[in-house]
């Protein structure tokens, strides 16, 4: 029998993630799931009955019968959701983007500050291993190029490629660089959907480092890499492979004839990313340990992203004014 204090948790949306949140915090010994809440009631069934909870017949039910919400919604339904639960002084997982513009995300991270709640972000990526190798080798790059291009699915479609895939990298380079954005120059097209589907961005910062992001959902292959230069060396990591290859003075076996060189080859265990977020989260609502992806960095990301957006926009303006692209139908 389990005596430890758990956190009793409802989770928002049955969709493809919500589903995996249900599990996850079914299986989490810190976590107790309650509930879960969806507008189609055959769909929380179907996953409720998965999970071993009930069915909340309201929103406003789950969140009588819950201390913290895991907010699994379409971005658009975040803000309403998120202010809705912390106001009502529940602790929030909400998934990513934080919001859908930065205002709501500033009114959100307002307050959380206000309540005193845990508001965390899903950006599942700054719990995984390959974050960690990357930033225990490479603590002032220079240079980043990151690359996530998958095939196309429906799913994700109701946004861009930039906030259902680039906004990983985004988040993975701002935790890296830690320095402001003084300029981002970005391309993409819409093919396949209504949103982008294709998008490369080139992005300064403050400090100088320059980090360029691909991101795409309509390719024929998956494949997420990111390579980084900095005065430390050369590294570059196989997010798929879950190999990283280190060229530097400092680790790994000499490199002949290179001055000294020596380079470092790892793979790491693949660990269950989503189930390390749940972890988190319960320590930090329960225990108080620092929230690592808080609302913050949730506005640092989706303003990013925002900006990538933008300049997209101001890409295309300038290809139909110069004939290059013909201009698109306002119908």
């Amino acid at each position: 029998m389990n005596t430890r204090r758990q956190l009793r948790v409802g989770i928002v949306g049955a969709g493809h993630f919500g589903r995996f949140h249900a599990l996850k915090s079914a299986a989490n010994p810190a976590e107790n799931l309650v509930a879960l809440f969806d507008p189609d009631p055959a769909r929380a069934t179907t996953v409720a009955r998965e999970a071993r909870c009930a069915v909340a017949e309201t929103y406003e039910a789950l969140l009588n019968s819950v201390e913290a919400v895991i907010i699994a919604a379409p971005a658009e339904h975040h803000f309403r959701l998120a202010s809705e639960a912390l106001n009502a002084d529940r602790h929030v997982l909400v998934e990513k983007p934080i919001a859908a513009t930065l205002d709501e995300a500033r009114n959100l991270a307002d307050l959380a500050s206000r309540t005193g709640k845990v508001l965390q972000v899903g950006h599942l990526l700054r719990y995984s291993a390959e974050h960690r190798a990357i930033t225990e080798r490479i603590d002032k790059p220079l240079y980043i190029e990151a690359t996530r291009i998958a095939p196309f699915k429906p799913r994700g479609t109701d946004v861009s490629v930039i906030l259902d895939l680039m906004i990983h990298d985004l988040d993975l380079v701002l935790a890296i660089v830690d320095s402001p954005i003084t300029d981002i120059d970005a391309i993409g097209a819409a093919v396949s959907s209504e949103h982008e589907d294709i998008a490369n961005a080139r992005v300064r910062f403050e400090n100088g480092c320059v980090a360029t992001i691909t991101a795409s959902r309509i390719s024929l292959k998956t494949e997420r890499r990111m390579r980084l230069f900095s005065q430390e060396g050369y590294l570059s990591a196989d997010f798929m492979e879950r190999k990283l290859s280190f060229i530097g003075r400092e680790r790994g076996l000499p490199l002949p004839g290179t001055g000294g060189f020596k380079r470092e080859a790892i793979s790491w265990h693949d660990h269950d990313n989503l189930a390390v977020e749940h972890e988190a989260f319960a320590e930090s609502c329960l225990n108080g340990a620092p929230v690592l992806v808080d609302a913050q960095a949730g506005i640092r990301a989706l303003d990013a992203a925002i900006r990538v957006t933008e300049s997209i926009h101001a890409s295309r303006k300038a290809m139909e004014l110069s004939g290059l692209i013909p201009v698109a139908d306002k119908a």
